[in-house]
């Protein structure tokens, strides 16, 4: 996982929570990296585990929820720095069918070495997307939250309604988008 998820992690949680809850967690956490972070490194996705579930411990709150509501704030952060990526594009479910053949193409030629999930996508109407995420790593909720900062970003309304799937190694969802209009 690139260094900058996890640097932005660490901001995450001194913005909503402490500088000293993120000293905590990092302590805590016995981490291979020592939780030094570079935005171009690649870490193990199990320090962020690590991560999340320590500030679960300390803070009390589910994981899944912390790192949903991470997602949500790693868009806004993608957003302000990549904002090519969305010049032209006018509501997040246009945004959501461009991941796999334009957003991570683009992605892979500033970060050749990283390991990117993979998304199918059908739209069976127009206010309506079906986007299927397939990763090796268990962030099937850093995926929703995203899903919810890019709603967000575009000022959609979204019902997300979501299936885990049965696959043999890793991780996919099928999620469901319906745009309220």
């Amino acid at each position: 996982m690139k260094g900058i998820v996890f640097s932005k992690f660490i901001e995450f949680v001194e913005e909503c929570f402490s500088p000293e809850m993120a000293d905590d967690i990092i302590e805590s956490s016995d981490l291979p990296s020592g939780g030094a972070y570079t935005s171009v490194g690649t870490y193990d996705h199990r320090e962020m585990l690590q991560l999340v579930t320590a500030l679960s411990e300390k803070s009390g709150t589910p994981v899944p929820d912390l790192v949903r509501s991470f997602g949500c704030h790693l868009f806004g952060i993608l957003a302000g720095a990549y904002p090519q990526f969305l010049e032209g594009i006018d509501s997040s479910l246009d945004f959501l069918q461009l991941i796999e053949n334009y957003i991570h193409v683009e992605v892979r030629k500033l970060y050749p070495d990283a390991e990117l999930p993979t998304f199918e996508h059908c739209s069976p109407s127009a206010n309506q997307l079906e986007l299927i995420y397939h990763s090796k790593r268990p962030l099937g909720d850093l995926a929703h939250g995203l899903i919810e900062g890019c709603a967000a970003h575009f000022g959609d309304t979204l019902s997300i309604e979501r299936e885990e799937l049965l696959v043999e190694e890793g991780t996919s969802i099928r999620f469901l988008l319906t745009r309220q209009v």
